[in-house]
């Protein structure tokens, strides 16, 4: 099981202030930094100073940290056209010396877009958008060198790509996700490395992981190929008074937090999530962690959670 750290700096965080985060997980041991890709707060955090954009952002941390990988759940395919965004993605895998994940969705918050002036096609036309960008990203890095990439979709068209530059990585790990029934699995068993499941209910994520590994066979893929995660809040505390405290911080309850994400003492922690491996078969966590101040909140569950669950 390995644990991750996935941080929401479009609540309020600096490039310094995630760095910090960056840095401190990478000391204590996780496997990845991941953050998602917003461009306006949601509820009630003031969001200063303001949105920070992943990629940007993840050039940054290439050059400012050593080890760990670097990645986005996910990726907005709504924000930026596909040919530069695999030219920047690959960039930042390459100045990182290889430690890049990239994770990309349809597109969902509505109100981002307005405020930013960016277009939001109904669901099927985004949906289709996504696909494609799927199919144009993954068909740019993977183009041998010296040949050139054509494609011809509905809403992008490119004609003899030199597909430059190359990811550091023979591949690149693509991260897909969501609850949709059917769109969603059928795409993540044609090019995803892993499949995330974020802030559900251990019984819709069985059903969901089923319908994966349903629409791996119908293509003759292996399921197994896929690993499985989730991301869920966190609230950890060596006492409950240490747990109360860090969920005050965050604006939430701890009896909500208990049920629905990981909240608790490390005994509860590591039961929590020893129950999420056992009845979905979950190889990864990413523990959204929402106060980006409390550093010691990260290497006490690396310290504490992390090692029972080897």
């Amino acid at each position: 099981m390995e644990l991750r750290i996935f941080t929401e700096p479009q609540q309020g965080a600096s490039y310094d202030d995630l760095l910090r985060v960056a840095r401190t997980a990478e000391d204590a041991g996780y496997g990845a930094f991941f953050r998602s890709d917003h461009y306006l707060k949601m509820g009630s955090a003031d969001g200063l100073p303001g949105p920070t954009d992943p990629w940007i952002t993840f050039a940054g941390l290439a050059r400012d940290t050593s080890t760990i990988r670097l990645g986005t759940l996910m990726t907005a395919a709504t924000f930026r056209y596909p040919g530069p965004l695999a030219i920047s993605v690959a960039q930042v895998d390459q100045m990182s010396g290889g430690r890049v994940e990239f994770g990309i969705g349809a597109g969902w918050y509505e109100t981002e877009h307005t405020a930013y002036g960016i277009p939001f096609p109904p669901l099927g036309a985004r949906f289709e958008r996504y696909e494609e960008q799927l199919a144009i990203i993954t068909g740019l890095w993977e183009t041998p060198l010296g040949g050139t990439f054509s494609f011809e979709g509905k809403h992008y068209s490119l004609t003899d790509s030199p597909a430059l530059p190359k990811p550091a990585q023979d591949r690149i790990p693509v991260l897909i996700g969501g609850r949709g029934a059917r769109r969603t699995p059928a795409l993540a068993a044609s090019y995803a490395t892993e499949f995330n499941l974020p802030f559900v209910g251990i019984d819709d994520a069985v059903e969901q992981y089923a319908r994966v590994d349903a629409a791996c066979t119908e293509i003759g893929r292996d399921p197994s190929e896929i690993i499985r995660s989730v991301a869920l809040v966190v609230c950890f505390g060596r006492t409950d008074a240490d747990v109360a405290r860090r969920a005050a911080a965050i604006g939430r309850e701890v009896s909500e937090l208990k049920q629905n994400g990981l909240c608790g003492t490390p005994a509860e922690i590591v039961d929590r999530i020893g129950t999420w491996r056992e009845q979905t078969g979950i190889q990864r966590v990413y523990l959204q962690t929402l106060d980006l101040s409390d550093l010691d909140h990260i290497t006490e569950i690396a310290a504490d959670v992390a090692p029972q669950l080897a």
